[in-house]
């Protein structure tokens, strides 16, 4: 039986329990979620479904979360009603910003661990996040009704890790809904209650933000101290923008409309500005006629990983595409990007991502929600150049590489924590040497599971590393990355020559060992790509002024023969010769054409986007 409750009108901060879920991707996380919502009785039976707080229709295919989202429950415990604040979290390596974001707005995190599968690398991530942002941490082992769990040996892990007794490991199944009951009583004895001064100006952080069409910004925000109520005006501290409070509420899951927000308290905010610039994710909100004089701390910026080129197909649809961006930087606090321009693409967008997996959600959201049709170009990192006259250049992009004399190129590095059974370490190590990575140390988890770290080029990663990792593992490894500095690195820009004209569009920065390789996949795909002209055309990769590659695209030639029957040889050389000469002439005065499918082609990473599908 749900031990339930209606949840207090004004909320005493003694009564509140803030958390969030914590786990590696596929854990059950949302599975947990959903249990709760049904125990504590805010979502009816009827209405129940799986995955009930994956809202977006992109989350419910792939089975991953993406945005966090938080909502309110009631529970009761010794007779007394509890009003309870759950974050659903990511748990992919992508999305570790909107983890971030959601422990700050918490007192306390469920520490969520795979019974079958055990501790996994963003299973350590996200811990050392909740330990840096004091939090306290309650334990769980999730699947437990699964025929291939060891709750035994994982809850060993797991107290080993967090420094505890094996018995304090709470023991559900998301699934089932056992030992669901007991997690929550555990969540309202052990977790601390929300602290903030009642009497004090109101100030609220904003945590998360999203964009709805027909009621403008709503914005989700963590009370810290005073109160906010309906129909007052509020300020946002760092723009100074005032609006009126027109609603605000708890999502219960469903929005649900109150009477004010007191300390410790999440909710919702909703003053009908349609601006999406003025609600910024780490921003205090403060009462207008009594404002606050200190804001609480931001969150630190989160800085983009990989850039990639985003550009429509048609090229009218460009500003729809930056709309589109806004709104949905408004959803995705991560994304960062600027105007760009190619001769090959038209206008577009240099856009920002954590990670791959991020590019490819942001690019099919863009194209499902905004009905776009765009092309991504391969993605890249960022290099720093120093020439030698010690000016430096920030690189994003590879036409923006220098053409002076070059001092040095530094990339930038990623510390990767690779987790694995034992048997798999030979391979993992033969991997990570040859994408250029240094080892940093080795742990033994327990007896047959090893923790690898590594200290690996970026670039190297943000592509195919994962797949190759999984392939070579048997899907057994987990990696977590996060960046750890630069490092000088042999890296050379390699251009694509056309007839002898560098294709801005097609150059690329890599190391010097694997520029032949580029050079050469490239050259011979765009001998498959570029239609045949009337004269013979050069393709070549060059590395500054040598070349290092070279396919031909033979000319198309009309039978000049075809008119002689028989008769003199010389008559037909002759012809031929003309014809040599005709062709000689039009090499020098002729243009190769690109075609634009040809660049599409040979730009879009389609067949790259998808190698970080699995999950991580």
């Amino acid at each position: 039986m749900a031990r339930t409750a209606p949840v207090p009108a004004a909320t005493d901060p003694a009564l509140i329990r803030n958390f969030c879920i914590i786990a590696h991707i596929d854990h059950g996380k949302s599975t947990l979620a959903d249990r709760m919502l049904q125990l504590t009785g805010v979502v009816q039976s009827r209405d129940m479904k799986a995955q009930y707080l994956d809202r977006m229709d992109i989350e419910r295919e792939r089975g991953i979360t993406i945005k966090s989202q938080a909502v309110r429950m009631p529970w009761e415990l010794d007779g007394t009603s509890y009003a309870l604040n759950m974050i659903d979290t990511p748990g992919h390596v992508d999305f570790t910003y909107e983890v971030s974001r959601s422990l700050a707005a918490c007192e306390g995190a469920v520490l969520l661990v795979d019974a079958a599968q055990g501790i996994e690398a963003q299973t350590l991530a996200n811990l050392y996040l909740a330990m840096e942002n004091d939090l306290t941490i309650i334990p769980v082992l999730n699947k437990i009704d699964l025929p291939a769990a060891q709750p035994e040996k994982y809850a060993a892990e797991l107290a080993g890790l967090i420094g505890g007794d094996p018995e304090d490991v709470l023991l559900v199944s998301g699934k089932t809904g056992v030992g669901v009951e007991g997690l929550l009583d555990k969540i309202v004895r052990e977790l601390p209650a929300p602290v903030g001064d009642p009497d004090a100006p109101a100030r609220a952080m904003i945590f998360d933000s999203v964009y709805d069409t027909y009621r403008g910004v709503v914005t989700y925000v963590r009370v810290v101290d005073g109160k906010l109520s309906p129909r007052e005006r509020i300020q946002m501290m760092s723009t100074k923008a005032s609006h009126e409070l027109l609603e605000i509420g708890v999502s219960s899951p469903e929005p649900e409309p109150t009477r004010g927000l007191g300390v410790g308290e999440v909710g919702y905010l909703i003053t009908g500005v349609k601006d999406v610039r003025q609600s910024k994710v780490g921003d205090t909100v403060t009462n207008l006629a009594k404002p606050a004089t200190e804001a609480l701390g931001g969150y630190a910026d989160p800085k983009p990983m990989v850039f990639s080129g985003l550009y429509p197909l048609d090229g009218t649809d460009y500003p729809v595409l930056r709309e589109a961006l806004d709104k949905l930087k408004l959803n995705d606090a991560a994304l960062v990007y600027e105007p760009e321009t190619s001769a090959a693409l038209g206008f577009g967008f240099r856009v920002g991502f954590l990670g791959l997996l991020h590019l490819e959600i942001v690019r099919e959201r863009l194209e499902r929600e905004f009905n776009l049709d765009l092309i991504s170009t391969a993605p890249n990192v960022v290099y720093e150049v120093t020439l030698e006259d010690k000016s430096t250049a920030i690189v994003t992009n590879p036409s923006e590489f220098p053409t002076g004399k070059i001092h040095e190129v530094r990339e930038p590095m990623v510390a990767a924590t690779i987790l694995a059974p034992n048997e798999f370490v030979g391979a993992i190590m033969e991997l990570c040497q040859s994408r250029r990575g240094q080892m940093r140390g080795m742990d033994y988890l327990s007896e047959d599971r090893v923790e690898l770290r590594y200290w690996v080029p970026m670039a190297e990663i943000v592509f195919d590393f994962f797949d190759t990792l999984k392939s070579k593992t048997r899907g057994y490894a987990s990696l977590d990355w996060k960046p750890d500095g630069d490092q000088v690195a042999d890296l050379v820009k390699v251009d694509i020559l056309l007839q002898g004209e560098t294709v801005d569009a097609f150059s690329a920065i890599t190391h010097r060992d694997k520029a032949y390789a580029y050079g050469v996949m490239m050259t011979s795909k765009l001998r498959e790509l570029i239609p045949r002209q009337q004269f013979e055309v050069p393709i070549q990769a060059a590395i500054g002024a040598r070349i290092i590659a070279r396919e031909n695209i033979r000319a198309i030639r009309k039978d000049v023969l075809a008119k002689c029957y028989g008769g003199d040889i010389s008559r037909k050389r002759k012809l031929l010769e003309k014809q040599k000469e005709g062709k000689k002439r039009m090499k020098m005065v002729g243009r190769v054409e690109v075609p634009q499918e040809a660049f599409i082609a040979a730009l879009s990473n389609d067949e790259n986007t998808g190698k970080d599908k699995a999950k991580k």
